[in-house]
C-alpha cells in the first residue's frame, strides 16, 4: 500500500486514523482517547502500531506458504492459547 493520505476524525470518545492508498487501499485504526492529545498524535501512534504489526506473518517480505502458514502465529507450544484471527 503506497499511501495517499490520512484522515482523523474523533467521535464517540475514541479517535479514528484513516490511511488511504493510492489503489483506493483504506485502513482504519481506532484509539482510546486518552491515547492522544491531538490528530497529530493520533496519526503518529497509529504509524507507530502499524509498524509494530508489519512482521507478524511476513516471512522476510515474502508471502504466505499457505493458508495455515497465513493463519499461524508460529506458536507450536500446547500450553499456550493460540492466536485468534477475526475477521
Amino acid at each position: 500500500m503506497h499511501l495517499n493520505g490520512a484522515k482523523v476524525t474523533h467521535r464517540q470518545k475514541a479517535w479514528h486514523v484513516d490511511f488511504f492508498g493510492d489503489a483506493g487501499e483504506q485502513l482504519t485504526v481506532r484509539l482510546p482517547e486518552a491515547a492522544a492529545l491531538s490528530e497529530e498524535d493520533a496519526i503518529d501512534r497509529a504509524r507507530k502500531m502499524m509498524v509494530q504489526l508489519t512482521p507478524f506473518g511476513t516471512r522476510g517480505g515474502e508471502p504466505s506458504l499457505n493458508r495455515y502458514d497465513s493463519l499461524s502465529n508460529g506458536n507450536f507450544d500446547h500450553d499456550q492459547p493460540p492466536f485468534v484471527v477475526k475477521h
